[in-house]
């Protein structure tokens, strides 16, 4: 009787499970229609695993094999079509990298980070060029005046609420400092930075939560900015949206942007180690780039002190093909 009771009742319990796993797994990919759809795309690398993992019991089970089969088969190929396009994303060949390298540290702080030191000693490591900050409170205002003598060139944006606003920081020049600028109540600033000679419209962005929350209003309200965004450009931030999500590739279409696959998972309740945090987080801090910029390498550093993972980018740039400052301002203007 307690045979007959496992082999009828754990499998029907079990194609229950994968069943209504596959449903929000199969609705992420329609979070164009509507922003629920999109909140689900964030997790569909933890419910594809899930759903392959639990379904293989199935195949165990005399007529329950089609159900583990078909899910297990749809846990691999969701695995398989989310992982591919970062695979593609190879550093660029040696023939094709310019001589100049230049850095980009992409990070959120926080807004009550209790170890600001620990960032200080992660930019004296890699020193970066360029610094976009997200989570910038009023602790970290004051904090990253310590900055100063190294990064002289900077925005900060007015934090809008408790959890702050956004900043770049630059060891390099601004073009006409007064026409950096903030958007969308501080969560989006952009500068246009001077790597040597060639300028880069640099942008850190910060979203708020997905559905049931604004994020989608918040990302119509920023792309007029980043529409604005000139021929050579980069954001980053942490969009609160995996890479493949219907966010981020509204984002990618505005700025007529390409994103770089391949950063992985940031981000994951600071209750859990940085391993847990790499392996089973979820990849929301993200990078655009487009124009003249030759992506090299793209990692995540080790924890300082925040919730979310730091992530550096080393680019180069190409030739500069009759961009003079006048243009830029125009296209900023």
């Amino acid at each position: 009787m307690k045979e007959s009771t496992i082999s009828t009742r754990l499998p029907a319990l079990l194609a229950a499970v994968v069943t209504l796993m596959s449903l929000p797994l199969v609705a992420g990919y329609w979070g164009r229609l509507h922003p629920a759809f999109d909140a689900m795309a964030h997790f569909r690398l933890h419910l594809a695993f899930l759903l392959a993992l639990l379904a293989v019991p199935l195949l165990l089970f005399h007529g329950w094999r089609r159900i583990g089969m078909a899910a297990v088969v749809l846990g691999i190929a969701a695995l398989a079509s989310t992982l591919a396009p970062g695979m593609k994303t190879a550093p660029a060949s040696a023939a094709d990298v310019p001589a100049a390298r230049y850095r980009l540290l992409q990070m959120n702080l926080r807004y009550d980070n209790a170890s600001p030191k620990k960032l200080f000693s992660l930019i004296g490591e890699v020193r970066p060029d360029v610094v976009t900050l997200n989570e910038v409170s009023r602790m970290w205002v004051e904090e990253l005046k310590f900055l100063e003598a190294t990064y002289p060139y900077r925005i900060i944006c007015p934090p809008p609420a408790r959890i702050g606003g956004v900043a770049i920081l630059s060891r390099r020049p601004f073009l006409h400092p007064a026409a950096a600028s903030c958007h969308d109540r501080g969560s989006m600033a952009v500068a246009s930075v001077n790597f040597g000679g060639t300028f880069v419209d640099v942008a850190a962005l910060h979203l708020g939560w997905p559905w049931p929350y604004e994020q989608k209003d918040q990302v119509q309200r920023v792309i007029p900015a980043v529409r604005q965004l000139g021929k050579t450009a980069i954001l980053a931030g942490d969009l609160n949206a995996a890479p493949w999500s219907a966010t981020a590739r509204r984002l990618e279409a505005a700025g007529q942007m390409r994103i770089i696959a391949g950063i992985g998972a940031t981000w994951f309740a600071p209750s859990f180690p940085t391993s847990i945090r790499r392996i089973a987080g979820l990849p929301i801090d993200n990078i655009f780039t487009k124009g003249g910029i030759v992506p090299i390498s793209v990692r995540r550093m080790e924890d300082a002190g925040s919730d979310h993972l730091p992530v550096l980018f080393e680019f180069g740039l190409l030739p500069r093909q009759h961009d003079d400052e006048e243009e830029v301002m125009q296209v900023r203007l």
